[in-house]
C-alpha cells in the first residue's frame, strides 16, 4: 500500500481489480475490502508524516464501517480507535477520551465475532502440511481462535491505555503489515480490527 493510493483503487470495481474480484469470489463485500483500504491508506500517510491526511482517511473509514459494518462487527471500534490516537498526539484530551469510550464500547462485540466466524482454509506448501491441516482440523481452528482472543485482549489493553502516561508501546499497523493473511475470511476480518491502528504510544 503506498502513500499515493488513488480513490478508484480504493472503491475499485471487481472488474477493474483483481484483488476485490477475488475478495467478493470469497464472500466478501465491497465494504469490506474498502474499509480494509481505508485504513491501510490512512495508516500509511500517519507514518509518512502526513497527519492531515490521515485524519480525514480514519474519519472516512469510521463513517464507512458505521454505514455498512453489522453493530456487532468488531471492526466498527478500530478507526474511532485510531482517531483515538491520533486526537492525543495532537493534544486533544477531551476528543481522544470520548471516540476512546466508544471504541471500547464497540470492541466488547470481539469474543462473540471470534466464537463464531468463518475460517478458511489456507494455502500450504506442501501436501504434508496440508493433510496435517484437515486430521487435526478442531485443533487448529481452536488454536487460531485462542491466538486471535489474545490479539484483542492487547488492543483492548491499548485503547483503555491510550491517554495512560508512559503507556507501552504498541505495534498496530507495521504488524499488520507482516501479518495480513492472503485469505478472505472472518480471521483476517478480526486481525484488521485488531491491528489496523497507528503504532504508538501516542503521546
Amino acid at each position: 500500500m503506498t502513500t499515493n493510493m488513488s480513490v478508484p483503487h480504493i472503491w475499485g470495481s471487481e472488474r477493474a481489480n483483481a484483488e476485490m474480484r477475488i475478495a467478493r469470489e470469497a464472500g466478501w463485500r465491497r465494504a469490506d475490502l474498502i474499509w480494509e483500504r481505508l485504513m491501510e491508506a490512512a495508516n500509511s500517510e500517519w507514518a509518512s508524516g502526513r497527519a492531515g491526511r490521515a485524519r480525514h482517511l480514519f474519519l472516512v473509514a469510521d463513517i464507512h464501517a458505521r454505514l455498512t459494518f453489522p453493530v456487532h462487527d468488531p471492526r466498527r471500534a478500530t478507526a474511532p480507535g485510531a482517531r483515538a490516537a491520533l486526537a492525543l498526539a495532537a493534544g486533544r484530551s477531551c476528543g481522544a477520551r470520548r471516540l476512546q469510550r466508544r471504541a471500547l464500547s464497540l470492541f466488547g462485540c470481539a469474543e462473540a465475532f471470534i466464537e463464531g466466524m468463518e475460517i478458511r482454509p489456507r494455502a500450504r506448501s506442501s501436501l504434508f502440511h496440508l493433510r496435517m491441516e484437515a486430521r487435526h482440523l478442531d485443533t487448529y481452528h481452536r488454536n487460531l481462535r485462542l491466538r486471535l482472543t489474545r490479539m484483542a485482549e492487547e488492543f483492548r489493553e491499548t485503547l483503555e491505555a491510550l491517554d495512560r502516561p508512559g503507556a507501552a508501546a504498541h505495534r498496530g499497523y507495521s504488524r499488520w503489515r507482516g501479518e495480513k493473511p492472503p485469505v478472505f475470511d472472518d480471521t483476517r476480518k478480526m486481525l484488521a480490527a485488531c491491528l489496523l491502528i497507528p503504532d504508538g504510544p501516542f503521546r
